[in-house]
């Protein structure tokens, strides 16, 4: 399902255009910056991309953030790979990103919306995410290593 949103605040654009997403920066950004994917390969990235709705940030052309929501576009939504580049930060572009998401009216009716942080706990919270209610229900399996290409010494 293809859904284009797009709106302007405080001169930074956000936008599901995919056509508009910088995947060289998306790409280097999670491989080398982010503690989530480190070593990602492109080719997981743009399937990745593929096959979730996808936010942009964008300063005028330039790409300065991103993230996307995996979902059926009926009850369940997945967000991940939410990131605003180092040199944007401090402007509450993080705060913009997940009004807009959180007001895309196809993600509005889903039963269930989780994701996963290690640090951003402060910034979900506003937005009524929180803790597991019942943690003891939920399943993971989880390889946190799968990126890391074996030795060849």
């Amino acid at each position: 399902m293809e859904v284009t949103l797009e709106s302007t605040v405080s001169g930074f654009t956000y936008s599901t255009d995919r056509t508009r997403l910088d995947i060289e920066y998306i790409h280097r950004y999670l491989k080398e910056k982010s503690y989530w994917a480190q070593g990602i390969p492109r080719e997981v990235v743009v399937r990745g991309i593929e096959n979730a709705m996808c936010f942009g940030v964008y300063d005028t052309t330039r790409q300065v953030g991103f993230a996307r929501v995996i979902t059926d576009y009926a009850t369940f939504g997945y967000l991940a790979d939410v990131f605003i580049d180092e040199a944007y930060r401090g402007r509450g572009l993080s705060k913009t990103l997940m009004q807009v998401i959180m007001g895309a009216e196809v993600l509005s009716s889903l039963r269930r919306l989780v994701l996963v942080t290690r640090d951003a706990h402060t910034l979900y919270s506003r937005f009524d995410f929180k803790p597991l209610k019942n943690p003891d229900g939920y399943m993971e399996m989880h390889r946190p290593d799968i990126y890391k290409k074996p030795s060849t010494v």
